[in-house]
């Protein structure tokens, strides 16, 4: 294998031809090897009397040229403690922390689920566990440690909750590799806070006043077409809001009058089209090299913010605090007060689970409520002698 001596970065190891090996000129002992198809960065150093080698990692994802010169610096500063860096190495793996877990489960779990769910288990794992337990051997955590943690998060409660339930996936994993013992997940029995249903729906005012904004929006040029369409398809549809910015023209299906997306909160589900939804597409250009329905500004990209045109058609509408997910459950609650069952409902907006859908049933209350009036006059008529009106037939709504 072929040696030589140069200071060693990015740019040197991407160059390397295979049986080469590079010893660093700055950090003495610090190498990197090329043998078959990897490029492994190693340690050489003497401890007594015998010369050892350290196999520090694989070059790429997640060992950097920067973190394995901080790796050999660890080692050096093992060795100058009087300790042995292997006995060291085999305590890691054996019993590693939370931080060194995570990183494995990143890469090995996580990235498998969509992308909007990899974001939150990072966040969650880098920005708020980290700082209090990334560096606690994660067979050591305990119940106690997750409840604090859980109870500094308290002033935004849904993140607190989300990011224990995430714990829970990750110390499930860890039992699974025999990281903890069968049934030791610290998770359990941490109580999580109350969440207020934060679910706005549109009365039929505040839908028109909507619909002269977006004409008048429109109208003026004050608005790109392409988020006055977003909005316009999010109501038609009852979709999440990335599922329309991320819809590419490869999954609208005109002549079957659906979407066909490839990937969900709930995987791949079809999402049907109404006429006023496929006139919103046909009122859209294509952009040449573009494969995004929903077009942003930057070229070949998709629209990634809709938050500031919504709030200005918002402030023209006279709405006040409605997000852009409400349009998702003014949808749905047009659906239920027109008759539609809950079952019907889940599966327009793509709920993997009935109960999802359930918090739409009180919706179906007032043709209920309607029964029961024209009911209790009917009654009253009959026990005053007087003759009852017939009782006009409405829906009512059961899952």
């Amino acid at each position: 294998m072929a040696s030589v001596r140069k200071h060693i970065t990015k740019s040197i190891v991407d160059t390397m031809k295979p049986d080469e090996i590079i010893w660093d000129t700055k950090l003495i002992g610090f190498g990197v090897r090329y043998q078959r198809r990897d490029k492994v960065f190693v340690y050489k150093c003497r401890i007594g009397n015998r010369q050892r080698w350290f196999a520090i990692g694989k070059y790429g994802q997640p060992w950097t040229v920067a973190d394995a010169e901080n790796r050999v610096k660890v080692i050096q500063g093992d060795i100058a403690k009087d300790l042995d860096p292997a006995t060291i190495r085999d305590e890691r793996v054996r019993n590693p922390t939370l931080r060194q877990v995570g990183a494995i489960f990143l890469e090995t779990v996580v990235s498998k689920k969509r992308k909007a769910t990899q974001i939150l288990y990072r966040d969650f794992l880098e920005r708020l566990t980290y700082p209090k337990l990334g560096d606690v051997k994660v067979a050591q955590i305990k119940f106690s440690d997750i409840a604090i943690l859980h109870y500094g998060l308290r002033n935004t409660p849904i993140t607190a909750n989300r990011a224990i339930a995430s714990l829970s996936t990750l110390f499930s994993w860890c039992e699974r590799c025999g990281l903890r013992p069968k049934h030791s997940n610290p998770v359990q029995g941490v109580e999580r806070f109350p969440e207020k249903s934060k679910e706005r729906f549109l009365s039929p005012r505040e839908l028109a006043r909507l619909g002269v904004a977006l004409a008048r929006a429109e109208r003026n040029s004050t608005e790109s077409v392409f988020a006055l369409a977003a909005i316009r398809l999010l109501i038609f549809t009852g979709c999440r809001r990335n599922e329309i910015l991320e819809l590419q023209w490869n999954d609208v299906k005109i002549e079957r009058a659906m979407f066909l997306l490839p990937e969900t909160k709930t995987g791949a589900r079809p999402v049907y089209l109404s006429a006023p939804a496929l006139s919103v597409l046909a009122g859209l250009p294509k952009v040449s090299k573009n494969p995004f329905v929903i077009v942003g500004d930057k070229e070949g990209q998709r629209l990634v913010n809709l938050r500031k045109p919504w709030l200005r058609i918002c402030k023209v509408a006279r709405l006040r605090g409605v997000r852009v997910h409400d349009l998702r459950h003014s949808f749905a609650s047009v659906g239920v007060n027109g008759g539609a069952s809950l079952p019907i409902i889940g599966k327009l907006l793509g709920h993997a689970k009935s109960s999802t859908t359930e918090k739409y049933a009180h919706l179906g209350a007032d043709p209920v409520r309607a029964v029961n009036e024209a009911m209790g006059n009917q009654i009253a008529a009959l026990l005053n002698g007087q003759k009852g009106s017939v009782i006009k037939q409405h829906t009512a709504v059961h899952s």
